[in-house]
């Protein structure tokens, strides 16, 4: 049984994500700072409404307070490996990243501390993102 649900995840694409590179070389290269982040509290700065048992909401910012879907990015998709979170006026919702030692990505998140040539790599785990670290690194862009 566990056999047949796992190849039904890979045939139906829900298993391991794969963002191919597109064909011919990137529009261009930027050297930008790179970080972790994951679903947790600290990364995404959600707490518990009430009493630390309630329905997540969002900590601070301009949304403080409203309801927060914990791993839904802002492009409204679930958050996984090869999900970037950047500042969305410089590199729109949908734009593809080759970011080296992550691999592809696509851009699909914002955060308010995400301003310029910075960006998020989304990791399945604390220890993943805290492992990535802060990195500069020269991002290959396809718009």
């Amino acid at each position: 049984m566990k056999a047949v649900v796992f190849l039904a995840l890979i045939l139906l694409g829900g298993g391991c994500r794969s963002i191919k590179k597109p064909a011919g070389p990137p529009d261009y290269v930027v050297r930008m700072e790179v970080t972790g982040y994951c679903d947790c509290q600290q990364c995404t700065g959600w707490k518990r409404s009430f009493w630390k048992l309630g329905a997540p909401v969002y900590a601070s910012g301009p949304q403080k307070g409203k309801r927060k879907k914990v791993g839904q990015t802002a492009s409204g998709t679930q958050a996984r490996k090869g999900t970037i979170a950047a500042d969305t006026r410089h590199l729109p919702m949908g734009t593809r990243l080759y970011v080296p030692g992550y691999g592809m990505g696509i851009v699909e998140d914002r955060g308010g501390a995400i301003k310029g040539k910075r960006l998020d790599l989304f990791f399945p785990s604390h220890k993943e993102a805290l492992e990535w670290g802060r990195q500069w690194v020269d991002v290959q862009i396809w718009r």
